[in-house]
């Protein structure tokens, strides 16, 4: 058996045409991100993404969860699967959860949503995780067949290792015996090796559960580098911050080709791999990075194989 998947590897690896394949494989469906603020700018949504696209709705906090099921509404009328996102931290009660998911299944009609903590330092109401979200039972009850919740490849500064390693097993129990099926969102990253190290360990911990990885989208470096520190992501800030040394960069604009590429090659090699999907963060606006993200999966690139990357060959306004 281990000849067999050792076999496969190098066969996999050797397969040098096969590499602009595995990128288009590895991009095919992927889904992307709003917010209730975005959707007020957008002035359709259509002009941007395919019909039948996934598009998380997140949650701020101090924002009113009505704004979330309007654009999760909206979404839906204009030909998208909303995810709204469910922040634990920012719910005030159980009854206003189940408020919350009625409301949003009476006006929108939604199959999957997204569970996290949320960026609330004191919790508004009885919840502090998502797990205590799950544990209610009433995603299921109001009929969410796909939940996603959260995974840290650059661990959380907020939650000891120890913690987020339990919170991983208890996850993976709970799919188990869910009716609905869960998979883990993270994040967006930077780099491919420690995403690669992370899913390994994830494993070799027990986790089944499919990885969603976050991947941003076309931004300029000074715009990626804010968001890296708001976010708090370590190794990615350090990264980026490599970047943006030369101040003459600082307005160029970054794609993540690098990135996708490595990890597309690392899910063409390596049976065991645990993601399987990309998410895109689209960081420098909704236009250019859904537009490279399509051009990718459709296969309009070339492989630059000196560089390590791949260069787009549609123009990206």
């Amino acid at each position: 058996m281990l000849a067999n998947v050792a076999t496969d590897m190098q066969q996999a690896m050797s397969r040098q045409i096969d590499l602009k394949q595995a990128v288009i494989d590895f991009m095919a469906g992927f889904t992307i991100e709003t917010t209730p603020g975005a959707s007020a700018k957008t002035a359709d949504y259509r002009e941007h993404l395919r019909p039948g696209t996934t598009v998380a709705v997140t949650f701020l906090p101090g924002s009113d969860f009505a704004d979330t099921i309007a654009t999760a509404k909206r979404l839906k009328d204009e030909g998208f699967e909303p995810a709204p996102h469910f922040a634990a931290r920012s719910i005030p009660s159980r009854p206003d959860f189940e408020d919350y998911l009625r409301r949003l299944q009476g006006e929108v009609g939604v199959d999957q949503v997204v569970a996290l903590a949320g960026a609330v330092d004191n919790p508004l109401g009885p919840f502090e995780s998502s797990m205590q979200l799950l544990e209610t039972g009433l995603f299921e009850k109001h009929g969410i067949k796909t939940i996603g919740v959260a995974g840290h490849p650059e661990g959380n500064p907020d939650i000891p290792e120890r913690e987020l390693s339990a919170a991983l097993a208890w996850k993976n129990a709970y799919a188990e015996n869910s009716e609905a099926t869960l998979y883990i969102a993270t994040q967006f990253c930077f780099e491919a090796e420690p995403i690669i190290a992370w899913d390994r360990a994830m494993r070799a911990a027990g986790n089944h559960l499919p990885i969603h990885i976050g991947v941003p989208g076309l931004a300029t470096i000074k715009t990626l580098l804010m968001h890296a520190k708001n976010c708090g992501i370590g190794n990615s800030m350090r990264f980026i911050t490599r970047q943006a040394r030369n101040v003459t960069k600082l307005m160029t604009v970054s794609a993540p080709d690098k990135l996708v590429l490595d990890l597309a090659r690392y899910h063409a090699t390596d049976p065991s791999c645990g993601i399987s999907h990309v998410h895109m963060y689209p960081l420098g606006g909704m236009r250019r990075s859904a537009a490279w993200s399509y051009a990718v999966a459709d296969g309009a690139f070339s492989i630059d194989r000196k560089e390590n990357g791949f260069k787009v060959e549609r123009e990206i306004a």
